[in-house]
């Protein structure tokens, strides 16, 4: 005789009640639910006034110059580097990643070496890392000076508008569900 009196199969009852039970220790989360403020999550710290991104252009890892003018009408993260600076290296995959899903909206990222080792050392992290993001050379810290940089990894977000609306010191989880609600808003035209 069924112990389980409803209409409902035992195997049935048995999933649901392992979907309320997952669902309950927080395994699931309801989908409506919505990210926390993205910028208190990741630690940024918000312009005070959007400014016009300083202009740069330096050499190109590979060959030709990047320029900041060259990406005007997208989204840019530009991130200052070095292969000598572990946090670096640990966050440049999650960059790769946020790139590698917004790229075809109007996304694009710039990381800048800092390196005064040179070029050689730069392409053979790029070439381990598979990295396809924008690679620039500031050996001598001249862009990362003007950016007011003390620190790496120094990250910082332009609107389309080409202002400066955020910046990180230090390494964030750039593949997180905060950073990707972040560049969304940003590509959807959200200044803040």
């Amino acid at each position: 005789m069924n112990k389980y009196p409803s209409a409902m199969p035992r195997s049935l009852i048995h999933a649901r009640r392992l979907l309320i039970a997952l669902f309950l220790i927080g395994v699931f989360v309801a989908p409506t639910q919505a990210v926390e403020d993205p910028y208190e999550t990741l630690r940024l710290l918000k312009a005070e006034k959007l400014v016009q991104a300083k202009p740069f252009a330096v050499p190109a890892a590979a060959r030709g110059t990047v320029r900041l003018r060259d990406l005007r009408g997208k989204v840019v993260m530009v991130n200052f580097w070095a292969t000598w600076c572990p946090p670096c290296k640990e966050e440049m995959p999650a960059i790769q990643s946020l790139y590698d899903r917004f790229k075809s909206r109007g996304f694009s990222v710039v990381v800048l070496s800092v390196d005064h080792e040179g070029q050689e050392v730069v392409l053979r992290f790029v070439q381990e890392q598979k990295l396809t993001v924008l690679i620039g050379l500031d050996p001598k810290m001249e862009v990362a000076a003007a950016y007011g940089v003390r620190g790496l990894p120094a990250t910082f977000l332009i609107d389309k508008e080409g202002r400066l609306v955020t910046m990180a010191l230090g390494p964030r989880e750039w593949d997180s569900p905060a950073a990707r609600a972040l560049i969304e808003s940003l590509l959807n035209g959200s200044k803040r």
